[in-house]
């Protein structure tokens, strides 16, 4: 629901504008229903780091009890926005929105500086907003891994100079191939393979256009294979998630009006990336202080479908081929906690022949992904995912999902700790299954 604009007091220890709203704590009653869903608190067990415990200092500040300091930032940024502590919640507290909020005062009373400031001017600013310097980019990580570069960097041992994080990410790294976005720049409609139903428009996302266009390649097979026609606006760009996360709200607020207008025509936007569907979805929430934007915000936020949500609604073929596979599904934050998507993948994954869904334990919890918490919290990204591997049901052949961050997280964890799972997207499991129909028909 949309929340009126905070309501400032002279206490407010929040010096600027967007600050946290008031309206969202004003049903924490402390009651620690939250605090067996939060990761941070079950690694640390301290108060602070418990979403009750945040609720707590966010609210503090707002009466001028503390102010917004180091002490402030730790544990706010700790938080990996998960939102489960939100499905617990009895009154369903917006602990997400009030973290997001309260970013948005640290980094404009700390700002970052230095090499940080540096790095995460360069990537918020001045790479994922711009699609053309993305395709670039993905050009040349294309260069790295098929001019044999990678291969030599690995053996020289040149990686060691990296954090061992950073190390462990570029040992999982994707095969990078051409982007969606640079294959049809030319194209307007993708056509159905038969008679459309209905045309929609898709978010090809930023990274995920990068190091995952294959995904996106995917979603379009599907799509089409299930008599949609598909749009991929040229003007649209980066969700602003990553933005929204990291305390940049300002930027976070220019990608979503352009995204509005860019997508202004569509009747649908297909998404396939959790965490960008879910801050598409909050748009109206980023933009509440906005005037002229609440209502467009509101209108945009409901044309927002997960690509499973979506075939699950309006209906999809089920695959004939049999893929004989035992299969676990692990639930992406955004997506089960940020959207209520849970049963429609699991379903898509059912309903393809031969495969052996196997539940996975809590498979909810969050995999420590969090946008790039695994880069700016290594350990506590690291002592989440070991927690979550715990629960990966044996003897099983993939494990799907429907978020890039994830993807990345999970293949580390795959690789860490000595297993040998798959890890795919669920969307490109229905793909697959669609090619053997068609290659099966041909013979």
């Amino acid at each position: 629901m949309l929340s009126p604009p905070c309501k400032s007091t002279s206490l407010s220890n929040y010096l600027w504008d967007d600050h946290p709203d008031e309206e969202k704590w004003a049903d924490c009653v402390h009651c620690g229903m939250c605090l067996e869903s939060c990761p941070t608190y079950l690694e640390t067990g301290q108060e602070q780091h418990s979403p009750r415990g945040r609720v707590h200092l966010i609210k503090s500040v707002a009466e001028g009890k503390i102010e917004v300091n180091e002490q402030f930032m730790d544990p706010v940024f700790q938080c990996l926005d998960c939102r489960a502590c939100t499905t617990a919640c009895p009154a369903d507290v917006d602990v997400g929105g009030l973290i997001e909020e309260a970013r948005g005062q640290v980094r404009q009373a700390l700002p970052l500086k230095g090499w940080k400031g540096a790095v995460s001017h360069f990537f918020l600013r001045d790479l994922f907003p711009h699609q053309n310097r993305l395709n670039a980019v993905g050009g040349l990580l294309q260069f790295y891994q098929k001019s044999g570069l990678q291969k030599v960097v690995r053996k020289s041992g040149a990686l060691r100079v990296m954090p061992n994080h950073l190390v462990d990410m570029e040992s999982i790294m994707p095969e990078v191939k051409q982007s969606v976005q640079k294959k049809y720049k030319d194209v307007d409609i993708i056509p159905a393979k038969g008679i459309p139903k209905a045309r929609v428009a898709m978010l090809t996302g930023c990274i995920m256009d990068v190091m995952f266009s294959d995904i996106n390649e995917s979603t379009i097979n599907v799509l089409t294979h299930n008599d949609n026609e598909v749009v991929i606006p040229k003007n649209q760009t980066c969700c602003g998630a990553l933005h929204v996360h990291a305390g940049d709200r300002e930027t976070g607020k220019k990608l979503a009006k352009k995204n509005i207008e860019a997508f202004q025509d569509a009747d649908k936007v297909v998404v396939n990336a959790a965490g960008c569907g879910c801050a598409l979805k909050e748009y109206p929430e980023l933009l509440r202080n906005e005037p002229g934007w609440v209502e467009k915000a509101v209108e945009f936020s409901d044309k927002i479908e997960d690509i499973s949500k979506y075939l699950y609604n309006t209906g999809y073929e089920k695959p004939k081929s049999t893929m004989n596979k035992r299969i676990t599904y692990h639930d992406a934050c955004h997506l089960a906690h940020g959207q209520s998507v849970r049963h429609e993948p699991r379903q898509l994954l059912k309903d393809i022949p031969g495969v052996e869904y196997v539940e996975m334990t809590n498979a909810d919890t969050c995999c420590g992904s969090a946008g790039i918490y695994n880069i700016t919290n290594p350990e506590m990204a690291g002592a989440v995912l070991e927690r979550k591997m715990e629960n990966v049901p044996d003897d099983i052949e993939a494990i799907s999902m429907g978020n890039p961050g994830c993807m990345l997280q999970m293949a580390m964890g795959v690789q860490k700790y000595g297993r040998k799972e798959a890890i795919v997207h669920t969307v490109q499991l229905l793909d697959w299954a669609y090619q053997k129909d068609r290659n099966e028909a041909n013979r």
